[in-house]
Order: C-alpha cells, then sequence, then structure tokens
C-alpha cells in the first residue's frame, strides 16, 4: 500500500497543501508547530477514519473555517484508488472511496492500512490498559470491518448503560431498560473479545520473535491476552464466551448499581507484557520497556502483511528522537520494505541514514 498523493483544504494548520510521497522512506523535517504531526495525522485519518490527537472532527478544522477535507491518491491492491473525507461543522462528517460515499469508516477496511507510531507508544509497556486497548482496536478496526462495527456498537451501548448506572437515583425507572442493555452489551463483548484473542495469539508470536532478535537472544518477551474473570479460555467461540459474560454480570448486577460503574465487558480488557517470566510493567527497565513497545509495535506491522500482502504505510512521528542510536538503528533496519513516513524536527543522523525523500514543512507548506 502507498499513498501517492495527499491534498488538504483547511486541515489543522494548512490552508491548502498537495504533497507527493515516494514508495520507500520520506523525511518529513522541520521547526516545532510547523505541521508535520498535522500531515502525518490526516494520513492517518483517511486510513483509519479518526484522529490519534483530536476528541473530536472540528478539532481538524482549520481556525477561522468552517470546513476541511482530506483527499488521499493510492496505490493498494495494485490498483490506483482515491480516498476523500469531508469535515464540515455542524453536519455529519463524509466519507468516500472512489466516489461512492460510505455510511461508516469500517468500509474503510482493507483500502489503505496504516501503523502509527508516536512517543507516547513508547510507554505503552507502563501506562494504563487503555493504550494498549487502543493498540488492539486501531489494528482490527483496519483489518476486520466486523470488529470496527461491533466496537462502535459497544461504545454507544456502553455510554447509555454508563448513564443509567449514574442517573437512576433521580430517575428509578431508568432501570427497566438496564437488563435489555446489559444483553446487547454482553453480545458486543463477546464478539470484541473473540477477535482480541485471536489477535493477541499472533501478536504475541511476532513480537517475541522480533523482541528475541532485539536483545540478541537474551530476553524473551510473553504477552498474553487478560478479560472476564468467567471467561477461562477466550479463544472459544462468541457464543460461549456470552454465556460467561451474562455469568459476570448477573455476579456484578448490585455492585453495579451501587457504584454507578459498568463493571463487566470489553473495556476492562488488556494485555498481560512479561519479559523473561516477569511482570514488565513493575519490572521493566525503562530501556527495556521501549524494546518491547517497539516490538508489538513492529509485529502490527507483520500482522497487516501477513493478512493483506502488502505492508501498511508505517507512520513514525518523532519517534526516532526519542530513542537511542542501537534502538533507532534497529528500526530503521527492519523497515526496508514498504512506504514509511518519519517526521523530525531537524535532518538528523537516525533519520538521514534513511534512504528517500526529503520534504520540508514550514508554516503549513511543503518546501522540497
Amino acid at each position: 500500500m502507498v499513498i501517492d498523493r495527499v491534498a488538504l483544504v483547511s486541515f489543522r494548520n494548512y490552508g491548502e497543501l498537495s504533497a507527493s510521497f515516494c514508495d520507500g522512506v520520506n523525511v518529513i523535517t522541520g521547526r516545532n508547530a510547523q505541521g508535520k504531526t498535522n500531515l502525518i495525522e490526516a494520513v492517518f485519518y483517511i486510513a483509519s477514519g479518526r484522529s490519534f490527537r483530536a476528541r473530536s472532527d472540528r478539532e481538524l478544522v482549520r481556525f477561522g473555517d468552517t470546513r476541511a477535507s482530506i483527499r488521499a491518491d493510492i496505490t493498494s491492491g495494485g490498483r490506483a484508488q482515491c480516498l476523500e473525507a469531508f469535515l464540515e461543522y455542524g453536519r455529519r462528517r463524509r466519507l468516500i472511496a472512489n466516489g461512492a460515499p460510505l455510511r461508516s469508516a469500517a468500509e474503510l477496511s482493507g483500502k489503505l492500512s496504516a501503523v502509527l507510531f508516536c512517543p507516547g507508544d513508547l510507554d505503552i509497556v507502563r501506562d494504563g490498559a487503555a493504550g494498549r486497548r487502543r493498540l488492539m482496536d486501531t489494528c482490527l478496526c483496519q483489518l476486520r470491518p466486523r470488529y470496527a462495527a461491533a466496537l462502535r456498537e459497544f461504545n454507544r451501548l456502553y455510554d447509555h448503560k454508563t448513564a443509567i448506572l449514574r442517573n437512576h437515583g433521580e430517575k428509578p425507572r431508568l432501570l427497566d431498560a438496564l437488563d435489555d442493555f446489559n444483553v446487547r452489551l454482553a453480545q458486543c463483548s463477546a464478539q470484541l473479545i473473540w477477535f482480541r484473542a485471536a489477535f493477541t495469539a499472533t501478536l504475541a508470536e511476532k513480537a517475541a520473535a522480533v523482541h528475541r532478535e532485539f536483545s540478541g537472544g537474551v530476553e524473551e518477551l510473553q504477552i498474553s491476552y487478560k478479560t472476564v474473570s468467567t471467561i477461562t479460555d477466550a479463544r472459544r467461540g462468541p457464543e460461549e464466551l456470552l454465556t460467561a459474560i451474562l455469568e459476570h454480570q448477573r455476579a456484578h448486577r448490585q455492585a453495579e448499581i451501587d457504584s454507578g460503574q459498568c463493571l463487566t465487558g470489553a473495556h476492562k480488557d488488556d494485555l498481560e507484557i512479561g519479559i523473561n517470566g516477569a511482570a514488565a510493567r513493575a519490572y521493566a527497565s525503562q530501556g527495556q520497556a521501549r524494546t518491547a513497545a517497539l516490538s508489538l509495535k513492529l509485529a502490527e506491522r507483520e500482522i497487516h502483511f501477513d493478512d493483506r500482502g502488502e505492508y501498511p504505510v508505517l507512520l513514525l512521528d518523532d519517534v526516532l528522537s526519542e530513542l537511542d542510536a542501537e534502538r533507532a538503528g534497529f528500526v530503521l533496519n527492519k523497515i526496508k520494505n514498504g512506504q514509511v513516513l518519519i517526521t523530525c524536527c531537524e535532518y538528523d543522523g537516525a533519520a538521514a541514514s534513511a534512504e528517500g525523500t526529503v520534504v520540508r514543512v514550514e508554516g503549513g507548506e511543503i518546501v522540497r
């Protein structure tokens, strides 16, 4: 998969922009606050249907404007394609692929895949579970349209159930709908857990191989999937998972009502990461944690390749500057294939060692 050209109108700090990229490594350089990450964000948005920084699409529209657009001319599946996103205040966003409107971001699946690696991801091993769930969700939403649809429905139901649990004191009749939401939320959870368990098994295998190579065979990386306690084997079919989730819900129903919190579901999932049998979150050094994070991201890239037969676009947003020379060199050595977009504040030694196109951004404009 290759992004040939990106055109932006009123996106973030860009008025109008047209940027072309080579099919190898593209180094996007410039001073801080010039728009380098904004360009990466636009590519990620057109691939996944969401921003990795903004809470709402309104934040993506240039200050003073009311609408913005992203267009990406890509080569995917051996043919030229065009993806577009139109954002406008007060109206629902529009996603278009090859001239045909899409009903949801889930329909972007398979058209353009992107793996994002930003400085925050270096702490994914030691941070809370939300970041590790986000890793699973981001990859699976691009690979499996059914997963993306189930996740969207889960989030909608979760918000409704949370509102019931928080407001039933003032409106007791809200509890009349609780059991219905429980069943529907459990059904979505079963789908998500089934997909995540299979994904984790593959991720564990590939990340362990990368980490083993990185550490010279000295360290072994272990990854396991943690979900609802009543589930003994998350690889079982969704029907059996549903039974176990409903059992957990029944046991925690009163606790949910008393606490005002949803205590059962896929929103509690996590990845447990270990190095040589010890919990990485508690015992890994900073260097070990960062190596594990690199292994996870590079493994995610390989999963895309195995599934699609093409490497996804790799987006490295100011990551190399956060790594020592050994780790930066290892990353660059592992990305010889596929298209890569790298941002860096200065054209430093690590980025310079990657042969490819150099693009300089100044004040929301491209200067080659």
